[in-house]
């Protein structure tokens, strides 16, 4: 009897030290003291792991305090008592966070089962085409490297760094004085240091020294104009109840040789909305933002606010649905380019907030993840380009960091491409009336590449040799011209010539090729016979091989422009004399007119038919010297 007595004085204690935990625990949700909220309800599912309202109260501190990820364990319990569509949505987005996509995707789909109003059916459908589309994700950098900046952060949060006339400026817990009751970490300051590039002094990182860091709240993400003379940050979550209710952009401005006391900027038009993470447009005249202010498109969206004429940013525009969605986009950074780069959770991402950028196209914006060279399954936000697109910063709490948001630096690492060198070797050589060639010296040769423009010219020396050095992979062209021959243009194809990037071994390889150009005498008044040109019987047309030859004449008409040319057509011995004088000269004719049609002067070109008056084998009697006799030849007539 004794002994349940006791039991039940036990019992009845432990109720009403459950109903003051509860108290003081709503009591401090409802003030948003979200870290306290978690810590006293965990008292209470260290008795009672199963109570419905505790768990519930922590799950929901953990996602108000931007810590949902933590929340899995709290919603599960949830789902078991009470599968209702919040539960199962938030699970999901628990388990997202944590890039547990497969688990995030079946809470999801159970949440679609659970409701009919289309905005939770629209909010459902995007979380799972955002989560079939990781697998889709490239690396937006394939050789960007990420580094933590050790030296640098700090237990506490360190985060979104920007550089400014040599000094870097970022927002860090050290040296804070009191704690950040949403959240349980110390409160954040504006500090600065030299800086060069991503090399950044650590050992003498001071407060902000423009102006005076404030106690008992959050001030963070800074902005720097331009020109130097305008410093923009967020302030807010202060412990005193006469303070703003919200985070909001206070303004510092250069004015007799120091920065002004910080102000409220009218653009936050309203002490209930947030706004946060400003960034200047490349030249100053725009102010970018985050707000969740009425009429966005859910969560916090990004905003635009133009300069006006007093040098306060006014105007705030929407950035629209292409870039907001119904979940977070902060931290934006436009560039000179037109890209503009922010973080979000609403597009498809690893888990938390990603880096996306928005490129410019015909068709509007263009969103791309950054890639999991940039991105993981935590928050990646507050990108900064120290030298775009090569280097910069980047804020995130990753695991592996120092503790909570820490500040990393990149690089490209793009290997260089292995150099290959091309050595043409071109030999000038002429060509004998016997048929045999020889070296041809003091020749000049020129180079042009497939934009005709000239690239090289030399002329080759006492054996007829002269180098050059091409790039791989491209076409050229070359002309040799040397007085008393007619010049010569060949083209030259460096592409398949040489080893693939991937197959070389050596940083530099040196290929070695050789070409040779033959070059004919000009001769005024002498024949030459062009081969191949045929006619149909008792035809002038010209027939698809006559006129490759013919092709082959216009060449050297353009390679040669201070020659002009008389063309002539012989015929056989056969049929009459008025009739192969018609016939020949009706041939010598069409093809001169082919010849101008491919932008030949006519002036420089003179048809003549000699029928059968000039045969070079008088008594023909085969096929074979009847051919001999039936030709085309030209002659240069004049060199102006």
């Amino acid at each position: 009897m004794k002994r349940s007595f006791i039991f039940i004085i036990f019992v009845g204690l432990l109720g009403v030290s459950c109903t003051s935990l509860f108290k003081k625990g709503q009591k401090q949700f409802s003030s948003g003291e979200y870290q306290y909220a978690i810590s006293t309800f965990s008292k209470v599912l260290e008795k009672d792991p199963d109570n419905k309202e505790a768990n519930f109260y922590v799950a929901e501190s953990y996602r108000l305090s931007n810590r949902i990820e933590k929340s899995s364990a709290y919603y599960e319990k949830l789902v078991e008592e009470d599968g209702t569509f919040e539960n199962y949505y938030r699970l999901g987005q628990s388990y997202r966070n944590q890039g547990r996509s497969d688990e995030a995707l079946e809470a999801f789909k159970q949440a679609k089962g659970l409701t009919l109003e289309d905005g939770n059916l629209n909010e459902l459908d995007r979380e799972i085409a955002n989560l079939q589309k990781i697998d889709q994700i490239e690396d937006y950098w394939p050789y960007i490297e990420l580094e933590n900046f050790t030296l640098l952060n700090t237990p506490g949060p360190d985060y979104a760094p920007i550089v400014n006339e040599g000094f870097f400026y970022f927002t860090s817990s050290r040296q804070a004085t009191g704690i950040y009751s949403a959240t349980g970490v110390p409160y954040t300051k504006l500090f600065r240091t030299r800086a060069d590039g991503i090399k950044v002094d650590v050992q003498n990182i001071q407060a902000l020294p423009e102006f005076k860091n404030e106690e008992g709240l959050n001030q963070g993400s800074i902005a720097i104009s331009p020109d130097g003379n305008t410093i923009i940050y967020a302030r807010g979550n202060s412990t005193s109840s006469k303070d703003l209710p919200d985070v909001h952009l206070f303004a510092s401005y250069f004015r007799g040789g120091g920065f002004t006391q910080p102000i409220w900027m009218p653009l936050n038009e309203d002490e209930f909305w947030w706004n946060s993470t400003p960034a200047f447009s490349p030249d100053g005249s725009e102010l970018y933002f985050a707000s969740n202010r009425p009429g966005g498109y859910g969560g916090v969206d990004l905003y635009k606010a133009t300069k006006l004429a007093n040098g306060d940013f006014g105007n705030p525009v929407n950035l629209g649905p292409q870039i907001n969605t119904s979940g977070n986009e902060l931290f934006p950074r436009m560039m000179s380019d037109g890209k503009f780069f922010f973080a979000s959770d609403g597009h498809p991402g690893f888990g938390k907030l990603d880096l996306f950028v928005a490129e410019p196209s015909e068709d509007g914006l263009i969103i791309k993840n950054l890639g999991s060279k940039i991105n993981s399954v935590a928050d990646d936000f507050g990108i900064y380009f120290t030298r775009y697109p090569q280097d910069g910063f980047i804020t995130s709490n990753r695991e592996g960091g120092q503790g909570d948001d820490d500040i990393y630096y990149f690089e490209d690492k793009t290997p260089k491409p292995k150099v290959v060198n091309v050595f043409l070797n071109v030999i000038t050589k002429e060509k004998k009336d016997d048929g045999t060639e020889a070296i041809l010296p003091q020749t000049r040769v020129a180079i042009y590449d497939s934009a005709n423009k000239m690239t090289g010219g030399d002329f080759t020396n006492q054996n007829g040799r002269v180098r050059f050095t091409l790039a791989p992979d491209q076409n050229f062209s070359m002309i040799a011209s040397k007085s008393g021959y007619f010049s010569k243009s060949i083209t030259y194809d460096t592409r398949g010539k040489t080893p693939r990037q991937e197959d070389l071994i050596q940083e530099v390889t040196n290929i070695t090729l050789d070409t040779t150009i033959v070059l004919d005498a000009l001769i005024l008044e002498k024949s030459i016979v062009l081969d191949n040109i045929y006619y149909d019987l008792d035809k002038a047309d010209i027939r698809p091989d006559a006129a490759d030859e013919l092709d082959k004449l216009v060449t050297i008409l353009k390679d040669n422009p201070t020659i002009s040319i008389e063309l002539s057509s012989h015929t056989d011995a056969r049929a009459t004399d008025a009739y192969n004088d018609a016939l020949s000269q009706r041939r010598a004719e069409s093809a001169v007119a082919y010849i101008v049609s491919k932008g030949i002067d006519a002036e420089r070109l003179v048809a003549k038919g000699y029928g059968k008056r000039q045969l070079i084998i008088a008594n023909a009697t085969t096929e074979e010297e009847h051919q001999v006799n039936r030709r085309t030849e030209f002659k240069v007539i004049e060199i102006k």
